[in-house]
């Protein structure tokens, strides 16, 4: 049987277990035209769309991503006859006049794709209003859990806590993830300010990016490894996501906030965020959703969870069992289905 090309621009550490486990199931061959898996060969976007072109797959799995990678792969896709299935993220169209250009190309691979996958039920509902063919799927985004739902010893929680610079008791307010403006650093500093929790509460930054964080309480820790994330999950109280929309950004999901919830650490999620579009934090049961950019709403939310402990540990009880379903496996069950659907599923 032919194989099944993946045109994807980034093959993350997140992806390479759910892209293993669809390359054993359905003999999938990922082509990356920006960075590949470690150890792989890196292919250019034009140069990937010649290899759909040419016969050697039975079907092909596109992205979005890429000035000209996404029309080119549809593209051959058609000139080789074969199924093409759109892999979709966004949940709204950027805004910009370049992307706005860029719109109805779009919407005419969206109509036309013999099937799409989307990240989750909010993708889903952006992709049917541009589409009415159906074969429409899910496949959840995920986190593996060998990494992220590790028992974290008390010794590694208690040198967690101590980086961020704080004491047992105290109350500890988490950010992972780049220091840039559409994260939604601006508010949440100032909503760190509003809620004014005093000595005993701490609010750690991980990552990197353009904008400082200081402030009182407020401890910047850089950047740390993805291996070394679930110590700081299981020691910090609450993870904070605040992002917000711009013209050119819209936070597909949000991998985070699984990473948290593997540990029973509950979340605090802006409207923005696709994990809570999708139906993964879930306000009042898995965590805590906001109105993006209002730093008041995330004041009241951050300071009713620190002053309520049997609350954080609900909310981080359920979010574990939430987030169990959202494995790689699921996502490759998705991507199974649409493969399925075209009539190229390896079965």
């Amino acid at each position: 049987m032919k194989p099944v090309a993946l045109v994807t621009g980034v093959v993350s550490d997140h992806r390479v277990e759910p892209f293993r486990i669809l390359a054993e199931r359905e003999n999938v061959e990922v082509l990356a035209w920006d960075q590949p898996a470690p150890g792989a060969r890196r292919y250019g976007q034009l140069e990937a769309a010649r290899a759909v072109a040419s016969g050697r797959y039975r079907a092909v799995i596109g992205g979005l991503g890429g000035r000209v990678a996404l029309p080119a792969t549809y593209a051959a896709a058609r000139r080789a006859q074969i199924p093409f299935v759109l892999w979709a993220s966004l949940w709204a169209h950027p805004r910009t006049a370049a992307h706005m250009l860029s719109f109805l190309p779009m919407r005419a691979i969206y109509r036309n794709a013999d099937a799409v996958v989307t990240y989750g039920p909010h993708v889903t509902r952006y992709v049917e209003s541009l589409r009415t063919r159906g074969n429409v799927f899910q496949a959840p985004q995920a986190v593996d859990p060998a990494i992220f739902g590790r028992e974290v010893t008390a010794a590694e929680r208690a040198e967690a806590r101590a980086r961020m610079g704080a004491e047992e008791d105290d109350f500890v307010a988490l950010f992972v993830g780049r220091l840039v403006p559409e994260k939604g650093i601006s508010t949440l500093l100032q909503a760190w300010r509003s809620a004014d929790l005093g000595d005993h509460a701490r609010l750690a930054f991980i990552g990197r990016g353009t904008l400082p964080v200081e402030g009182r309480g407020v401890r910047a820790l850089g950047y740390v490894p993805r291996t070394g994330l679930p110590p700081f999950y299981a020691a910090a109280d609450v993870l904070v996501v605040p992002s917000i929309a711009t013209a050119t950004f819209r936070e597909p999901w949000g991998l985070v906030t699984n990473e948290a919830m593997h540990q029973g650490t509950p979340v605090i999620a802006s409207t923005e965020v696709g994990a809570a579009a999708g139906g993964l934090v879930v306000d009042g049961r898995t965590g805590m959703v906001v109105p993006a950019a209002d730093a008041d709403a995330l004041a009241a939310r951050i300071k009713a969870l620190a002053g309520a402990p049997e609350l954080r540990r609900s909310l981080g009880t359920a979010a574990r069992e939430q987030v169990a379903a959202y494995t790689p496996e699921a996502w490759a069950d998705g991507m199974s289905r649409a493969l399925a659907a075209v009539g190229a599923g390896a079965s």
